[in-house]
């Protein structure tokens, strides 16, 4: 498949892993709502810039979609099923909801092209480092004819089931990092009040049972008021209702997704919707006295 896979979707994750896909001698065609990030990739590594998701399609025989949004998804999904043909297989690693991965691969596999759900984990620096893992959920054997295009994105890819299960796995992957990342921005404020000195309370704890990837990577950051984007609060939002949804489908609540929420809430009103997730740093020092203002300063105020 080299230099057979077209690209939709260059955003933070998105322009990295076309990049990959480019080192790794796959890279075709690139399109993006935004054509000047599509023309500039283009110019970076000779690929085509499409001009629109149809002409993507005719020129490549694998298509990855990496977007924002469930409609986002089955949008481009209505424009391209007309130009897809057999054998094609679109790879969706856009995160959205088992229903709407269902109702894509559906209309793909009516035109003799195929579809695998392939969200992914591992944040900004995944994306660029290529270590991503790959939940996939489709045919085993479309998989494997898809392998190498993924291989050159991330370092581990898991067959859970058929369309839909890797879009599944990803609602479990994501209450977990809302978990985590409540968990440690809690603790931290704690720590701050105490007046410990933070960035080695970060040290000798990331080193013990409750180290993780979250502390490891946004601790020192959000410790200095840093909340530069990795994975923006509202993109979380967005997935966690995904969450609350499959769950109220199998019966059941997510009594922490819901609080998670009720913070992302009160943070995207004050305007940080933008910022990275461990924004959440805002909310738990407001428990010990509110030392972080939530409310947005007009950018004309001296």
């Amino acid at each position: 498949m080299s230099a057979t896979t077209g690209f939709i979707g260059l955003g933070a994750m998105g322009l990295s892993m076309a990049r990959n896909l480019h080192r790794a001698g796959h890279l075709n065609a690139v399109w993006n709502r935004t054509a000047s990030k599509a023309q500039t990739l283009a110019a970076e590594t000779g690929c085509i810039s499409a001009a629109d998701p149809v002409d993507l399609a005719r020129r490549c025989e694998v298509l990855v979609l990496c977007v924002s949004a469930d409609d986002d998804v089955l949008d481009l999904i209505a424009t391209l099923t007309p130009a897809l043909r057999p054998g094609q297989i679109i790879l969706d690693c856009s995160t959205v909801a088992p229903a709407t991965a269902r109702k894509a691969a559906e209309q793909v596999r009516s035109c003799g092209a195929d579809f695998l759900d392939c969200p992914v984990s591992g944040g900004v620096e995944g994306a660029r480092q290529g270590s991503l893992v790959t939940m996939v959920g489709g045919e085993p054997a479309t998989l494997e004819r898809a392998r190498p295009v993924l291989a050159a994105m991330t370092r581990q890819i898991t067959w859970m089931g058929p369309v839909g299960a890797g879009q599944a796995t990803k609602a479990v992957n994501q209450i977990m990092a809302a978990g985590i990342a409540a968990a440690v921005t809690e603790a931290l404020a704690l720590g701050a009040a105490a007046g410990l000195p933070l960035a080695r309370v970060i040290e000798v704890v990331s080193g013990g049972a409750a180290g993780n990837w979250f502390l490891n990577q946004r601790g020192p950051t959000m410790i200095q008021d840093r909340f530069e984007t990795g994975f923006k609060i509202a993109l979380h939002d967005k997935d966690l209702a995904i969450c609350q949804q499959l769950a109220a489908d199998c019966g059941g609540d997510l009594p922490l997704v819901d609080a998670v929420r009720d913070d992302y809430a009160a943070l995207m009103a004050a305007g940080f919707g933008d910022e990275d997730i461990s924004a959440l740093y805002r909310r738990k020092r407001a428990l010990f006295g509110n030392p972080i203002p939530l409310v947005v300063k007009s950018p004309h105020a001296e």
